[in-house]
């Protein structure tokens, strides 16, 4: 039995405020805990905010990260927010050398220093393509951010959100089942709103 989205909890951040986000969309959307919760939804959101050593380790610890990775496999959407999309890169240079997920070939690289670090506050995501996450949101809009650290896939073909901050960084990534927002979109107001009930919508196969 399936029970929408499901939010994975695995001890970093706010939780409930993306749960929240989902509520005001008229989303079903649960935190869970425990990889073998993971089949028991549609979909599910990877969230979280500090560092990524800690934040893989903590998935491995307690056997996500493979759940998280057969959960891709199996052909259903994943959406990363925030920390979340960055552990789906191979790997991240934030203190020292760390192993991501892998699912999204890249590296998580520090923003330069000609820029105050970190990002926070709200910024402009460019938009290159069309994809279903971003119906109804325009290029140019603007979305609440707080990083040190963004992604830099390997392929070009990865990048469907861009926002200038020093370098112009890929600020969103997704390509069949596999997404991803550097952004708040739960933070973010309306338009951020407009994201989550996007997904929904993704999951469900529903149309606008």
């Amino acid at each position: 039995m399936t029970r929408g989205i499901g939010i994975i909890d695995y001890g970093v951040g706010n939780l409930r405020s993306v749960e929240k986000g989902f509520e005001k969309v008229g989303v079903s959307a649960r935190i869970c805990a425990r990889p073998e919760e993971l089949d028991d939804y549609d979909g599910l959101v990877l969230p979280g905010v500090g560092a990524f050593g800690d934040a893989i380790e903590n998935l491995k610890g307690i056997g996500l990260a493979d759940a998280i990775i057969a959960y891709i496999d199996s052909g259903r959407q994943l959406l990363g927010i925030c920390l979340g999309m960055q552990l789906l890169l191979t790997y991240s240079e934030e203190h020292g050398r760390s192993e991501g997920l892998g699912v999204i070939p890249g590296s998580v690289v520090r923003l330069p220093g000609e820029v105050k670090v970190p990002h926070m506050g709200w910024n402009v995501m460019n938009v290159p393509k069309d994809v279903p996450l971003f119906e109804g949101v325009d290029s140019g809009s603007r979305f609440y951010f707080v990083h040190s650290f963004y992604c830099l896939p390997d392929e070009a073909e990865w990048t469907v959100g861009v926002t200038p901050y020093g370098v112009e960084f890929s600020s969103a990534v997704g390509r069949e089942n596999v997404w991803g927002v550097q952004f708040h979109p739960e933070k973010s107001s309306l338009l951020g709103l407009e994201i989550l009930r996007n997904f929904g919508r993704m999951v469900t196969g529903a149309r606008k």
